[in-house]
């Protein structure tokens, strides 16, 4: 048992079962043992590949996509380049790349990276040396500027809580121990106020996940976007409604058990992306939902990977073509992963969605 496992197996046997709310938040987050304190998580050497690693296209587009907003809605003489949970820096990076041509666009704009790992920022300011950088904690410290924002599988990685419906109310999915290892069980049932108006779409048995801690952050970033403008692009893995048990944890990219080895491997949940827009629209903003497939389609991926081509080597092309599929096709990181455009009631649509 790893050393936070040991420590939580005493937290339960003193004080009894936990929501899975806790445990994904001690398992990532603790400050000695936790996943994002003591793991590199991203590469081919690392538990999982994200977009930007696969191709600099994914970063091209987004980045695009944002100056595009910017000069559509007059390019506001100074506003906030955020990123939330940016990983190594590698999507900035390409973001920052591609957007060198715009006219007047760096300039004003002021990067800000959310990031919670002390680790990851190190290696965020080496992979964007030579940039100005600010990084925050919360959501709450964006400044009060025009804000375009990218989060890319960031939700994902926020706590969640389980619920499965019975027929007299709603029992949480807890985790307990049996003194040595970790195993689920469900809470007493009772009503939850926030799942009332999930009794129509679910039946007895139905499992339905909330995110409670990014809903305060999606209307932070509506409320933004609605008084200063902008545009945020939220990018993840997960549907339009929760739905099922997608509790789940990678090592090695392979898939483990969550409960196996607290600390060791990345916890993470599909996002509903039905929740995000509600909240984002409740603060006064507007938005968009399409699949990244779709949206970087639209965004003209396949003729800069087309320019890009030119010149390859067989396999550094195959490498190329394959990054594409990858990123685009039905069946892959194209459908899987959705795209949520977060944006001003008045202002305009921004590029990509229809």
């Amino acid at each position: 048992m790893t050393p936070l496992g040991q420590a939580l197996i005493a937290r339960i046997q003193a004080t009894g079962p936990m929501p899975l709310a806790d445990y994904m938040t001690e398992c990532l987050l603790h400050p000695l043992h936790g996943y994002y304190a003591t793991q590199d998580p991203f590469g081919a050497g690392g538990d999982f590949v994200t977009s930007p690693e696969i191709s600099q296209m994914f970063g091209e587009m987004l980045g695009l996509c944002l100056a595009q907003h910017w000069l559509d809605a007059g390019s506001p003489a100074t506003f906030t380049l955020a990123e939330f949970g940016p990983g190594r820096g590698t999507l900035m990076a390409d973001v920052l790349r591609a957007t060198r041509s715009v006219p007047g666009f760096q300039a004003a704009a002021s990067i800000t990276l959310l990031e919670a790992s002390q680790k990851l920022r190190t290696v965020q300011k080496t992979c964007l040396a030579g940039h100005r950088v600010t990084w925050i904690d919360h959501a709450d410290q964006l400044p009060e500027a025009p804000l375009y924002l990218l989060a890319n599988e960031f939700f994902d990685a926020l706590p969640i809580r389980q619920f499965t419906r019975s027929s007299d109310g709603w029992r949480e999915t807890m985790v307990h121990t049996n003194g040595q290892n970790f195993c689920f069980g469900l809470s007493d049932a009772r009503e939850v106020s926030s799942l009332t108006q999930r009794l129509a779409d679910t039946e007895h048995g139905s499992i339905v996940e909330l995110c409670d801690a990014a809903l305060p952050i999606i209307s932070t970033i509506g409320t933004r976007l609605a008084r200063f403008g902008g545009l945020a692009l939220v990018v993840d893995y997960g549907g339009w409604v929760s739905l099922g048990d997608t509790f789940q944890a990678m090592r090695g990219h392979s898939y483990v058990s969550p409960l196996a080895e607290p600390g060791l491997a990345d916890i993470t949940a599909h996002v509903d992306f039905a929740a995000l827009s509600a909240a984002a629209v409740a603060a006064g903003a507007k938005t968009s939902y399409a699949t990244q497939g779709e949206v970087l389609s639209a965004l003209g991926i396949v003729t800069r990977a087309e320019r890009l081509a030119k010149g390859l080597e067989p396999k550094a092309l195959q490498n190329h073509l394959s990054g594409l599929k990858r990123l685009t096709a039905s069946g892959e990181m194209g459908e899987l992963f959705k795209m949520l455009a977060v944006y001003p009631q008045s202002g305009p649509n921004p590029a990509g969605f229809s």
